[in-house]
Protein backbone atom coordinates (compact mmCIF):
# COMPACT_ATOMS: atom_id res chain seq x y z
CA UNK A 1 0.00 0.00 0.00
CA UNK A 2 1.18 3.71 -0.65
CA UNK A 3 1.77 6.18 1.52
CA UNK A 4 -1.56 7.20 3.42
CA UNK A 5 -3.52 10.71 2.42
CA UNK A 6 -5.99 12.85 3.34
CA UNK A 7 -9.71 13.10 2.32
CA UNK A 8 -8.46 16.38 1.13
CA UNK A 9 -5.41 15.47 -0.74
CA UNK A 10 -7.74 12.90 -2.78
CA UNK A 11 -10.12 15.85 -3.18
CA UNK A 12 -7.32 17.75 -5.59
CA UNK A 13 -7.29 14.75 -8.22
CA UNK A 14 -9.73 15.82 -11.09
CA UNK A 15 -10.97 12.35 -12.57
CA UNK A 16 -13.31 12.50 -15.30
CA UNK A 17 -14.53 9.87 -18.35
CA UNK A 18 -13.88 11.08 -21.59
CA UNK A 19 -14.30 8.43 -25.05
CA UNK A 20 -11.16 8.13 -27.19
CA UNK A 21 -11.71 9.57 -30.51
CA UNK A 22 -8.67 8.39 -32.12
CA UNK A 23 -5.60 6.04 -31.60
CA UNK A 24 -2.21 6.02 -33.16
CA UNK A 25 0.40 3.66 -32.76
CA UNK A 26 3.34 5.40 -30.96
CA UNK A 27 6.60 3.76 -32.20
CA UNK A 28 8.59 6.14 -30.59
CA UNK A 29 7.85 5.02 -27.13
CA UNK A 30 10.27 2.89 -24.99
CA UNK A 31 7.47 0.36 -24.45
CA UNK A 32 4.48 -0.77 -27.26
CA UNK A 33 2.24 1.89 -26.21
CA UNK A 34 -0.73 3.77 -28.01
CA UNK A 35 -1.16 7.34 -28.96
CA UNK A 36 -4.89 8.45 -27.56
CA UNK A 37 -7.27 11.36 -28.54
CA UNK A 38 -9.91 11.75 -25.67
CA UNK A 39 -13.03 14.15 -25.84
CA UNK A 40 -13.72 15.00 -22.59
CA UNK A 41 -16.70 17.30 -23.13
CA UNK A 42 -17.39 21.26 -21.94
CA UNK A 43 -13.36 20.34 -20.90
CA UNK A 44 -11.83 19.58 -24.39
CA UNK A 45 -9.98 16.88 -26.22
CA UNK A 46 -6.87 16.08 -24.56
CA UNK A 47 -4.25 13.96 -25.66
CA UNK A 48 -2.55 10.82 -23.63
CA UNK A 49 -0.22 7.83 -24.59
CA UNK A 50 -1.18 4.41 -22.93
CA UNK A 51 0.96 1.21 -22.86
CA UNK A 52 -2.50 -1.31 -23.29
CA UNK A 53 -1.35 -2.58 -26.60
CA UNK A 54 -1.33 -6.25 -24.99
CA UNK A 55 -5.20 -6.23 -24.61
CA UNK A 56 -6.55 -3.80 -26.72
CA UNK A 57 -6.63 -3.22 -30.25
CA UNK A 58 -7.36 0.31 -31.96
CA UNK A 59 -10.27 -0.61 -32.89
CA UNK A 60 -11.54 -2.00 -29.39
CA UNK A 61 -10.70 1.51 -28.26
CA UNK A 62 -12.33 3.78 -30.61
CA UNK A 63 -15.51 5.28 -29.25
CA UNK A 64 -14.25 3.63 -25.46
CA UNK A 65 -14.97 5.71 -22.33
CA UNK A 66 -12.36 5.37 -19.78
CA UNK A 67 -11.53 7.15 -16.35
CA UNK A 68 -8.50 9.76 -16.53
CA UNK A 69 -7.05 12.48 -13.97
CA UNK A 70 -7.05 15.70 -16.46
CA UNK A 71 -5.45 17.87 -13.95
CA UNK A 72 -1.41 16.63 -14.06
CA UNK A 73 0.52 18.69 -15.68
CA UNK A 74 1.64 18.34 -19.44
CA UNK A 75 4.57 15.27 -19.77
CA UNK A 76 7.19 14.77 -22.35
CA UNK A 77 7.14 10.93 -23.83
CA UNK A 78 9.60 10.83 -26.68
CA UNK A 79 8.00 13.37 -29.36
CA UNK A 80 4.23 13.63 -27.58
CA UNK A 81 2.89 15.72 -25.09
CA UNK A 82 0.41 13.84 -22.66
CA UNK A 83 -2.42 15.71 -21.11
CA UNK A 84 -3.93 13.54 -18.81
CA UNK A 85 -3.43 9.92 -17.55
CA UNK A 86 -5.74 7.10 -18.51
CA UNK A 87 -6.28 4.49 -15.28
CA UNK A 88 -6.17 0.99 -15.49
CA UNK A 89 -5.66 -1.97 -13.31
CA UNK A 90 -2.26 -3.29 -14.19
CA UNK A 91 -1.66 -6.98 -14.24
CA UNK A 92 1.60 -7.89 -14.95
CA UNK A 93 2.31 -6.27 -18.29
CA UNK A 94 -1.43 -5.80 -19.21
CA UNK A 95 -3.47 -2.83 -18.16
CA UNK A 96 -7.43 -3.24 -17.83
CA UNK A 97 -8.71 0.22 -18.68
CA UNK A 98 -11.56 1.33 -15.84
CA UNK A 99 -14.50 2.77 -17.33
CA UNK A 100 -17.87 2.97 -16.49
CA UNK A 101 -20.48 0.70 -16.98
CA UNK A 102 -22.91 2.79 -18.96
CA UNK A 103 -22.37 5.34 -20.85
CA UNK A 104 -22.24 8.77 -19.88
CA UNK A 105 -21.94 12.49 -20.68
CA UNK A 106 -18.13 13.53 -21.66
CA UNK A 107 -16.91 15.16 -18.87
CA UNK A 108 -18.22 13.48 -16.04
CA UNK A 109 -16.68 13.95 -12.81
CA UNK A 110 -15.66 10.74 -11.07
CA UNK A 111 -16.20 10.68 -7.18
Amino acid sequence: MSETISFEDFTKVDLRIGTIIEVNDFPEARHPAYQLTIDFGDLGIKKSSAQITTLYTKKDLLNKQIVAVVNFPKKQIAKFMSECLVLGAVNGKDVLLLNPEETVKNGTAVS
